[in-house]
């Protein structure tokens, strides 16, 4: 007997479901599938883990020119070639800038333990109409880094520029908001910003670490 018109489209469409089921199930099996669906995501680059903020590496830290304590005309871009501690106090904040200053202290101590190269510190000034050179001197003996690091003074309009460059608060800012941004930058030895921290995050041992990370870094000339 003839199969009706609907039996025949019901029976096409069954045919028509198994094959595909069994299409998907051979192409499940198939190690080519696998092998594309399992593959871990990795990431490229040769970043390195830091304890501070790691940064792009791309940028060219703002060039300054400035006076140190000792008078002397001081640009960043003298110190090319080598690892520099970059951070911004006054000599007169009290206790962030204390403990900004003796976290570094900490780091150079270090270091000097394990006969390993020394940064360059700058001390950017925050506050010029109170870092006078007595002040800076008292300061900087209070800290134990007399001799140590160079503290850098300017003009109120060329420290501002500085500071617009570094997005830094200064003490006019008031000192809650100074407290909150006073950070520590870390530049490599082309002059690029790699590493931030917080002050909340600064401690000797991880600045130390990525100073050293930084200075045998041999993807940087």
């Amino acid at each position: 007997m003839p199969r009706r018109p609907g039996t025949v489209a019901l029976a096409l469409a069954v045919s028509a479901v198994l094959a595909l089921a069994i299409a998907a199930a051979i192409l499940a099996d198939s190690p080519s599938h696998n092998s594309s669906s399992q593959t871990p995501t990795t990431t490229t680059g040769s970043e390195q883990a830091f304890n501070g903020a790691a940064l792009p590496g791309n940028a060219n830290a703002p060039d300054f020119k400035l006076t140190d304590q000792s008078g002397r005309n001081v640009a960043l871009t003298d110190y090319r070639g080598q690892v520099v501690v970059l951070t911004f106090l006054y000599s007169t904040c009290g206790d962030t800038c204390i403990v900004i200053a003796q976290q570094i202290r900490g780091a150079l101590n270090e270091l000097a333990d394990e006969h390993a190269h020394p940064p360059t510190v700058l001390i950017v000034s925050a506050d010029p109409a109170v870092d006078t050179q007595a002040n800076i001197r008292s300061f900087l003996a209070a800290v134990s880094l007399s001799g140590r690091v160079q503290y850098l003074t300017g003009t109120l309009a060329r420290l501002r520029s500085v500071w617009r460059a570094y997005g830094v608060k200064p003490a006019s800012a008031g000192a809650q908001v100074f407290d909150e941004y006073a950070p520590v930058l870390l530049l490599d030895r082309a002059g690029q910003e790699r590493v931030l921290f917080e002050s909340e995050e600064l401690t000797p041992e991880g600045l130390s670490q990525d100073i050293r990370k930084l200075d045998g870094d041999p993807t940087r000339p």
